[in-house]
């Protein structure tokens, strides 16, 4: 019988919280495949510049993954910003990516931001079913210039 889900927020104390970012990487990676070889290195760096990140876990492993991050813009006001939301592709449709999702949007309003914001590749129609389910709406476009 598994075990109830819970969410680590990795990010409030990274040292304490090193296995699980560790345990977090191939799941990340599977979103995010080209991140840098030092896994571990590259997030700290986000956290040092003001990224978050949070984990669903249940049975001892990383079931979904958040990257967020709280700031000002002359848009939104004071905006809450997934950068990524992934879950397990074996345990998709368990709720996982929406206990996350959930919690991050109870977090963005305790925090007093106007709203939640994420993009997602034009490609990804089942994440972007998920989103609307959700009640996210598709307000502006994004667009992209690589600066090689």
């Amino acid at each position: 019988m598994s075990s109830e889900s819970h969410i680590v927020a990795i990010s409030d104390d990274p040292v304490a919280h090193a296995d699980w970012l560790a345990a977090s990487e191939s799941l990340h990676r599977q979103l995010r495949p080209d991140l840098s070889a030092d896994y571990a290195d590259y997030m700290h760096r986000m956290f040092a510049e003001g990224a978050e990140m949070a984990v669903v876990v249940q049975d001892d492993a990383v079931r979904a993954i958040a990257v967020f991050r709280c700031h000002l813009t002359t848009f939104h006001g004071r905006r809450f910003y997934i950068d990524d939301l992934v879950a397990d592709q074996d345990q998709r449709s368990r709720g996982f990516g929406g206990k996350l999702l959930n919690w991050c949007e109870a977090l963005a309003r305790k925090r007093g931001c106007g709203g939640l914001a994420l993009e997602s590749g034009v490609q990804r129609q089942r994440a972007h079913n998920f989103y609307f389910r959700h009640g996210l709406t598709i307000i502006t476009f994004g667009f992209f210039k690589p600066l090689d």
